[in-house]
């Protein structure tokens, strides 16, 4: 399949990070881009409606800066969520640890997606 349009790679990083599935639909890939743009951002809503915590960057705690890392790989979402004040976590809700999971791996799922895209923009797909 052809590129729809002719663009840098980079930029369409960029725009797939921002924008789950946002790379593939730029480039044509209709179908791949929807499934992204509608699973990834309903995964990372689970994960918030679980309770679960989007993690800030603590350079004293490696493992919690590692899922911030994770976290804001989802893009354009987590700074949206951040600045609503969503994702505090409730460490004692029954489901904390699930919705931690269904962010991280949204977030990790989504850098996946990236390098996808990317591949596609240099023609190795």
């Amino acid at each position: 399949m052809e590129r729809a349009h002719s663009s840098t790679p980079l930029l369409v990083c960029a725009v797939a990070w921002v924008i789950p599935g946002g790379g593939h639909l730029w480039q044509g890939r209709w179908s791949k881009g929807l499934i992204f743009l509608v699973a990834l951002p309903v995964m990372f809503g689970i994960g918030l409606a679980l309770e679960g915590r989007l993690f800030p960057f603590e350079l004293s705690q490696p493992l919690v800066a590692l899922a911030a890392c994770a976290d804001i790989g989802i893009g354009l979402m987590y700074f949206v969520s951040k600045a609503a004040g969503l994702g505090a976590g409730q460490v004692t809700a029954i489901t904390y640890e699930y919705g931690n999971a269904f962010l991280v791996v949204s977030g990790l799922l989504n850098l996946l997606v990236v390098i996808d895209a990317y591949d596609i923009a240099l023609g190795r797909k």
